[in-house]
């Protein structure tokens, strides 16, 4: 028992900061998305657009999912920041592609068609998974 409180102990503040780090590239990676997004979905979910709070939510989930990935596969510090970013990075741009090909989509987000920010959440997920297998490769 005394060897696993040990590691529990020796181990919990290299957990707690690589849990932070990732956190901190979460923060970054949805702040950039705010930038880049070409409507004000912040402000829709303020005023209780449910379409752009389901947009907003597959953001998160889809930057999350790709920097969970190159945290679990770390060694250090430095790698979550770099695969961290090639992550978001490479979430950013699909989103970009998805909107600038499927330029209807933001508009009736903006006028809170649950249809189009259902098929939104589905393309940010599904970007972030093949986006997390390749950082796992």
């Amino acid at each position: 028992m005394e060897v696993i409180f040990q590691s529990f102990v020796s181990g919990l503040p290299l957990l707690l900061i690589h849990f932070a780090v990732t956190l901190i590239m979460l923060a970054l990676g949805i702040f950039t998305y705010v930038l880049v997004t070409p409507y004000n979905e912040i402000g829709l979910v303020k005023k209780g657009n449910p379409s752009a709070a389901l947009s907003f939510s597959g953001a998160l989930i889809g930057i999350a999912i790709p920097l969970s990935v190159a945290m679990a596969g770390s060694v250090n510090i430095m790698d979550i920041v770099v695969f961290g970013a090639v992550a978001i990075i490479l979430q950013l741009l699909g989103y970009r592609i998805t909107d600038l090909l499927l330029k209807e989509l933001p508009s009736r987000i903006e006028n809170n068609e649950i249809s189009a920010a259902i098929t939104m959440v589905g393309i940010k997920i599904s970007i972030s998974l093949v986006n997390a297998a390749a950082l796992s490769v």
